[in-house]
């Protein structure tokens, strides 16, 4: 898995992007918190879940029906994030779609089970350039953890930025 603050890039281009005239503040916050959410699966190491389990590590919070049960979420809740329900479903099921496809992008671990229900397989992209983070802080504490952190900004915070740049040139400005 990229590291968690790197889980949060796409949202936080999408938000600097668009800004806050598109997508409230609220509903802002709250996607950034779900496009960390998938890994709060880590819970369950400790809880005495297999890794490769539909409930462990990369499992069924790695799934598209997860983002797509988060974004119903966010749909039913989008009278309090201030924003119309089609936005809220849209940015919610991103930004968990979007953790799911720089976990796969990985290189290391079993794979995120993207399609389950539908296949309990885990899968990788083919190109997988950005190196796994340790989950422990001593190993990322060292060698190791720079060089994921160097994996990270050449090959999600760089394209993020020029993406980003490239937006905020690019879309109309809303007034």
């Amino acid at each position: 898995m990229p590291t968690i603050v790197t889980h949060a890039a796409p949202v936080l281009v999408l938000g600097s992007a668009l800004g806050f005239r598109r997508i409230p503040p609220r509903l802002f916050w709250v996607a950034v918190f779900c496009a960390l959410l998938p890994d709060l699966d880590v819970i369950g190491f400790r809880l005495g879940v297999n890794y490769a389990d539909l409930f462990g590590y990369r499992g069924f919070s790695h799934s598209l029906l997860f983002a797509a049960i988060c974004g119903a979420l966010a749909w039913s809740a989008a009278p309090f994030l201030r924003c119309r329900r089609w936005l809220a479903f849209a940015l919610i099921f991103a930004a968990v779609a979007s953790h799911i496809t720089l976990d796969a992008a990985t290189s290391g671990g079993l794979g995120v089970a993207a399609f389950w229900p539908f296949s309990g397989e885990r899968y990788f992209f083919p190109w997988r350039p950005i190196r796994v983070s340790p989950l422990s802080l001593r190993a990322f504490l060292s060698e190791r953890g720079l060089a994921v952190l160097r994996s990270e900004l050449l090959w999600v915070w760089l394209p993020c930025l020029v993406l980003a740049i490239a937006a905020r040139f690019c879309l109309p400005r809303r007034r």
